[in-house]
């Protein structure tokens, strides 16, 4: 069975630079209440994850929070292959491993420009700087059930926050 990959960017977080440690910048309130929003709208169209992986740093682990708090999802994991500079090839040895016919589709929340780069090396085997993913907007890409998924997924879904507020 395929696979439905949703890439969500964290919501709007604290200015670049303005904390000693980058990986400690929190979402502003404003992020907060924006990623809220989407999250409740996404719930509305009945998304569901069966899991809301997610990278380490504090403002992706915020909007995966906030994902699961909007009942997306029962389960949320951390793993530093979506920190900034992740590696998409451990990535994909883990969903080798995590994948199972009863598991139709999994969250990854992250940051740019992994999350496109990613996205389009699934679909093209190559990045082309072609996607863009704004501050919790949503890519969505199916995977193929049995062969590699690496430039044999299919795009179904490209949505800036603005779409989903």
């Amino acid at each position: 069975m395929s696979l439905e990959l949703y890439f969500i960017r964290h919501g709007l977080a604290g200015e670049h630079g303005s904390y000693t440690n980058d990986a400690e910048r929190p979402l502003t309130e404003e992020g907060k209440q924006k990623t809220r929003q989407i999250a409740k709208r996404l719930h509305g169209l009945e998304l569901r994850f069966d899991l809301i992986l997610t990278s380490p740093l504090v403002r992706a682990r915020q909007t995966a929070d906030l994902l699961l708090e909007a009942k997306l999802a029962d389960t949320l994991q951390e793993t530093s292959d979506l920190a900034p500079g992740g590696s998409l090839t451990t990535w994909l040895e883990w969903l080798q491993e995590w994948r199972s016919p009863q598991k139709n589709a999994l969250a990854l929340v992250g940051h740019e420009p992994d999350l496109s780069t990613w996205a389009e090396i699934l679909l093209w085997s190559e990045a082309k700087g072609a996607l863009r993913l704004r501050k919790a907007g949503v890519i969505g890409l199916t995977l193929p059930d049995r062969s590699p998924p690496i430039g044999n997924s299919s795009l179904f879904w490209l949505t800036p926050p603005r779409f989903l507020l």
